[in-house]
């Protein structure tokens, strides 16, 4: 497993053994084998990847599985029903007091733990990440104990069973992908997990921006690109080729920050960020952020804006989400992939911004949640529509989720949705995908490889801090793949 992201989601109530089983069928019918598996008793637990506090994660994990006892601990993977691999980290995110106006200080802990379960063949079962929710204490015991509450709930109930594989290309097939730098992360991670069952397929993709990746696509430079914004019906019209637009997953963009007098968990509405933005606030003691977060220190430093230099999709998400709740940056600046920043230096991609945010003391930039979490950046809480100010996680981006229509265009904006605990910059991602293409083969590969992600790749999702996909949205997108093969099969 390689590392990745962060998040929680709540943990679901028990039921009775008929009743779980049909919830399973209904709400992951897409994950189900189409043979029952059998129940998962042996698990192994394999090293975990990671820095500073690996070790101690696993050792966590171990002991909180133990508690719990719903599974027997093997030390060899050939006796295992299952493999546990995990990735984490644990840091030290900063200092703060313990009452106002004292001089003693606490040590405020960071980190993740990424765990991912997998069954002999080797296809993963199910995948998650988490947070600390209590930054003061052992984090370890924290996250380990919280995962694992989720994974036993996951694997008792039925929904970690292995999707259906997809059909295997008869000859050598390579494919070619650009654009969004957002869910870079995890199209890495599914092309190497599709390579692993597929190895005659072998896809490179190249993380350069939403903007550049549509335009290599039109160029026909690459077999399929990747944004974070789908083309609009004039977009498409106005094109020689015709695209398909597929949601793959939900990401968060977070304010990420470089301040570690004040500790995590700044909090920030949308006017203050719009000001920073715009140049008006500048200074990190500024009134309006001490009124916002009065138990953090916050220094007299100059507040350094960092954005994106590329035509992106995450600005599209950040910019939207500022000029649906500021009028002022609606008229002054607006929405779009690349816009014109008022102050503010700038870097090439997610990981660009987040490598600059982390190198500049009291920077601040906007990012994936999964590149805040690599480079061990601090995040705010947003202020939402219900007035809430809210952490990206698993959770809050699933109630965002909640708004995306049960039918019609999926086109539609998760940004600033009205639920009391949505994280108001969520927002889908997407594959672009040619209707036409001159290589059938090519094109029914790439094809497979889309149902894998939209089946198999789900499970991989949560792992990374990813949102895997609303089931309504999976079986709407596989009836229009499908769709799409049956009308290509009668045409002359």
């Amino acid at each position: 497993m390689r590392l990745r992201a962060i998040n929680r989601l709540p943990v679901w109530a028990t039921f009775a053994v008929q009743a779980l089983a049909v919830i399973a069928l209904c709400l992951f019918p897409f994950w189900a084998s189409p043979q029952t598996a059998p129940p998962i008793r042996n698990i192994f637990i394999d090293k975990f990847q990671g820095r500073l506090g690996s070790d101690q994660l696993r050792e966590a994990v171990i002991a909180s599985l133990q508690r719990n006892g719903a599974f027997h601990l093997v030390d060899n993977s050939s006796d295992a029903d299952a493999v546990v691999s995990g990735a984490g980290e644990i840091w030290i995110q900063g200092y703060v007091a313990n009452r106002p106006h004292s001089a003693a200080r606490e040590t405020v802990y960071n980190g993740y733990l990424s765990l991912e379960v997998k069954n002999k063949s080797g296809q993963t079962l199910w995948s998650y990440l988490v947070t600390p929710g209590r930054m003061y204490s052992d984090v370890a015991q924290e996250m380990a104990g919280h995962i694992v509450r989720l994974m036993v709930v996951a694997l008792a109930q039925g929904s970690a069973h292995p999707a259906p594989s997809t059909a295997a290309s008869g000859s050598a097939v390579k494919l070619t992908g650009a654009g969004s730098t957002f869910a870079a992360p995890l199209y890495q991670e599914w092309i190497e997990s599709f390579e692993a069952e597929h190895p005659l397929v072998h896809t490179t993709y190249q993380a350069v921006g939403s903007e550049e990746g549509i335009e290599l696509l039109k160029a026909g430079k690459v077999d399929f690109a990747a944004s974070d914004v789908p083309l609009s019906d004039e977009q498409m019209a106005s094109m020689q080729v015709k695209f398909d637009n597929i949601a793959t997953v939900l990401g968060g963009v977070v304010p990420a920050y470089n301040l570690s007098a004040a500790g995590p968990d700044l909090r920030f509405t949308p006017e203050v960020l719009a000001a920073i933005c715009l140049g008006k606030i500048t200074r990190w003691n500024d009134p309006a952020l001490r009124a916002l977060n009065r138990w953090a220190t916050l220094p007299d430093e100059p507040i350094v804006v960092v954005h994106r230099s590329d035509g992106s999709g995450t600005t599209f998400t950040f910019t939207q989400f500022l000029s649906k709740t500021v009028p002022e940056w609606k008229s002054a600046v607006g929405t779009g992939m690349r816009v014109n920043w008022p102050v503010g230096i700038a870097a090439q991609g997610n990981d660009g911004v987040a490598a600059k945010v982390a190198d500049t003391p009291g920077a601040i930039g906007y990012m994936e949640l999964t590149y805040a979490i690599r480079h061990e950046l601090n995040y705010g809480l947003v202020k939402n529509a219900a007035g809430k100010f809210v952490q990206a996680n698993l959770a809050t981006l699933s109630e965002a989720a909640r708004a995306a229509p049960k039918s019609g265009d999926i086109r539609a904006s998760l940004v600033n949705t009205t639920s009391s605990d949505a994280y108001p910059i969520t927002t889908f991602t997407w594959i672009l995908l040619p209707r036409s293409s001159t290589d059938p083969q090519k094109n029914a590969v790439l094809r497979d490889f889309l149902r894998w992600m939209l089946t198999a790749g789900q499970k991989e999702c949560s792992g990374l801090g990813y949102l895997p996909l609303p089931k309504e949205i999976v079986d709407r997108q596989l009836r229009q793949i499908s769709q799409a093969d049956s009308a290509k099969a009668v045409s002359p």
